[in-house]
């Protein structure tokens, strides 16, 4: 039976309404500080925590609920007669039900101008104490610190004067998963900071790194029919990312789906101009800029119509009419937009089965890329360095024209997105031939060549980009032998000399970034 209910939040969501409807149930109300206050102005009957103590709050407000009769009330099991007599002759009344939800220590260090002792002020002590310890004593005590269960709860309790013990326990993991998370943030910020308090590149990365992932769903199965999977979304997804997709329509979305749609936003969003990229097996298989979407998506899916089928499209523009009837001509799995028009939903309704991703183009980077590996985790910076005009270096005799040198930053940029070893051929805003994952890069120049021939395009004055450097000038050669006349990649291969001899040989411009691009 609950009798008396403790309510201190920051997240005062419903709160009022929720103590209202506990004051009607004869449920007596404690509170601390704001939310006390809160709910004096609504005229409900609340007893301040240093009242029911006995001892004020001190030190501004650090100290309010650390005190034997609110932890007494918490933690004694009403199943044993010592922890009932321990109550007794302390003059202990048991709590039944905790509402805590913690200071926004993360909302306040992802403020711009947060200051160190700002962020120290945030880091709850009292919350989390409460929390753990009527989780713990789940099998009496009702812990919430999520408004979203206020209703699950308050229908039990009317109807039963309890909550049930499945409910208990719910509620008891969903805390220890909540203070896990914030401890974690709160270590990596401190661990990042380093003991000077400066970020730099040998304290970026924090001594324990805490992750907290919510399940968003089960899938049917992972990379193949025999492996299980499931789709976790970051406690704190970043935005822009693919995780805060909202899906229209189609079937629930696979695992090599969702791997595909991020390769295909996180490239697609990279660039200003109107683009469309479309992924087949976390690859590019083309990319181009159009003056339009539907124009961007007609030119990117001329460099490899026969990989396309069936793949994953992205646009970084809203998908208009015109857009949605050029791509229901083909067969594809997956779209990715900022939005839909209305009448592009119309006419994707016809084909139930695509699946419509809209998701928030914001260019914001994750914190960590992460990778696993038996019995540990490679975590690295994200991959998020466009290389500029000013830092190119031209070390071939022949410079680039212009044309040439917006269609090499063009190719460089795709190449970030295309496996190792990965070489790129472009003209005029739009891919060509790509050639990728191969073991040895001149088999990855002769991949690239192929598909372009195969589907009718000419590399004739082409640029072409490769992720690393050429460590031979015969990778140089069968690009060039296929019509490449400038190429962009990173240098500093021992034999640098003799490839960029190659270069002034065939007359090609050639430029260094000093930057490679491995993608693995």
């Amino acid at each position: 039976m609950i009798k008396q209910a403790l309510l201190s939040v920051s997240d005062k969501t419903g709160i009022v309404e929720f103590a209202t409807a506990l004051h009607q149930l004869g449920i007596k109300l404690l509170s601390t500080g704001g939310t006390a206050k809160l709910l004096l102005q609504a005229k409900l009957p609340v007893m301040e925590v240093g009242e029911y103590t006995g001892f004020p709050e001190i030190l501004d407000g650090r100290v309010k609920t650390l005190h034997p009769k609110v932890h007494g009330g918490l933690l004694a099991r009403r199943d044993l007669p010592s922890h009932q007599q321990a109550l007794l002759d302390h003059a202990i009344t048991p709590i039944d039900l905790v509402v805590v939800n913690l200071y926004p220590f993360e909302q306040t260090i992802a403020q711009p101008n947060c200051h160190f002792e700002e962020a120290i002020e945030n880091i709850d002590i009292g919350g989390p104490t409460m929390l753990r310890a009527a989780a713990k004593n789940h099998a009496h005590v009702t812990v919430i610190t999520d408004p979203g269960d206020y209703k699950t709860v308050l229908a039990e309790i009317t109807k039963e004067n309890q909550t049930t013990a499945a409910t208990r326990f719910m509620l008891a993991c969903k805390v220890f998963a909540h203070t896990a998370h914030y401890d974690g943030a709160i270590t990596n910020y401190l661990t990042s900071l380093g003991a000077d308090h400066q970020h730099n590149q040998r304290n970026i990365f924090p001594h324990a790194l805490h992750l907290n992932f919510h399940k968003v769903q089960d899938m049917r199965y992972g990379e193949n029919p025999h492996q299980h999977a499931a789709f976790y979304r970051d406690h704190s997804p970043t935005p822009g990312a693919l995780a805060n997709y909202h899906q229209l329509q189609g079937k629930a979305l696979s695992y090599n789906n969702i791997a595909d749609a991020d390769a295909a936003w996180e490239c697609v969003k990279t660039f200003d101009n109107p683009a469309c990229v479309i992924i087949k097996h976390a690859n590019p298989c083309g990319v181009a800029l159009g003056d339009t979407p539907c124009a961007a998506y007609q030119r990117a899916l001329k460099t490899d119509p026969t990989s396309a089928f069936g793949g994953i499209i992205a646009l970084n523009r809203p998908c208009d009419e015109e857009t949605a009837q050029a791509i229901c001509a083909q067969f594809v799995e997956v779209l990715l937009a900022p939005s839909f028009s209305a009448e592009a939903r119309h006419i994707f309704s016809n084909k139930p089965n695509v699946r419509l991703l809209e998701v928030p183009l914001l260019k914001h980077a994750q914190s960590y890329d992460f990778k696993r590996v038996g019995g540990g985790l490679l975590v690295q910076t994200p991959d998020e360095y466009n290389v500029q005009i000013s830092d190119l270096k031209i070390v071939s005799q022949r410079p680039p024209s212009p044309q040439e040198m917006d269609d090499l930053l063009f190719a460089w940029r795709v190449a970030k997105f295309v496996k190792s070893n990965a070489i790129v051929f472009c003209a005029d805003g739009m891919t060509l031939g790509v050639g990728a994952g191969q073991m040895s890069r001149i088999d990855s120049a002769r991949i690239a060549s192929i598909k372009a021939q195969h589907a009718g395009l000419s590399l004739q004055g082409a640029a072409v980009a490769s992720d690393a450097f050429f460590p031979f000038r015969d990778g140089l050669d069968v690009v060039v032998a296929a019509g490449a006349r400038s190429v962009i990649h990173p240098g500093g291969s021992m034999r640098d000399e003799e490839v960029i001899a190659a270069a002034n040989e065939h007359g090609i411009a050639m430029v260094f970034t000093g930057t490679r691009h491995f993608r693995h």
